[in-house]
């Protein structure tokens, strides 16, 4: 069983049911198309955008968070496609599949974070969006949620980086202080990265 295998196996669902707020934010109303959600875990962001409309494939490293995701989906009478999928190797997703993509506080060892990022933005058809959220190095000193290893964590001009390696348009990133109530593992103040990008 590997470390996320777990973390959830366990009936509660560590980050609670409702999605994340950057989600939230940026899909609010009835949609079409299709949504790839990398490093979905128990499937709380997920199912809201199925709920909402949308085509919505998962793509996580863990068995039993992929279970609670359809568990959750059930719950909510919606379908999401699971997938098991190492996201840290190249070319683990195919290309040019989606109409976007997701990730919220999909964290993974520094050196394997570009491929993360790869792997994610190259799912996305052209003129496709890409969103995200993660945890800032900087998270580290708030202790509100997150890796406690701060080579997990992001560093905003890395991210850049790994955007810009691809061909990508940068629409938003940037990052700030915000507050996230999500479950009994990400409660108050914290340091996140954002971002929005366009496949070109």
């Amino acid at each position: 069983m590997n470390h996320w295998d777990d973390k959830f196996k366990d009936d509660t669902y560590l980050y609670g049911e409702e999605a994340n707020q950057f989600v939230k934010e940026q899909f609010q109303d009835k949609g079409k198309g299709s949504i790839a959600c990398f490093a979905e875990g128990e499937g709380r962001n997920a199912v809201y955008l199925a709920r909402l409309g949308y085509d919505v494939t998962t793509f996580d490293y863990s068995k039993e968070g992929l279970k609670k995701t359809e568990k959750l989906a059930e719950k909510f009478n919606v379908y999401v496609e699971t997938n098991l999928k190492d996201l840290t190797v190249e070319e683990a997703v195919d290309k040019a599949q989606f109409d976007n993509a997701v990730m919220i506080f999909g964290h993974v060892e520094e050196d394997k974070q570009q491929v993360l990022f790869n792997n994610m933005i190259q799912s996305v058809k052209l003129e496709g969006k890409i969103y995200f959220e993660l945890y800032a190095k900087a998270q580290i000193d708030y202790g509100t949620g997150g890796p406690k290893d701060i080579s997990m964590l992001y560093d905003l001009g890395d991210v850049k980086k790994y955007c810009e390696s691809n061909d990508v348009n940068i629409i938003e990133l940037s990052e700030k202080e915000v507050i996230r109530h999500e479950g009994d593992k990400h409660n108050g103040k914290c340091r996140v990265i954002q971002g929005i990008l366009e496949k070109q």
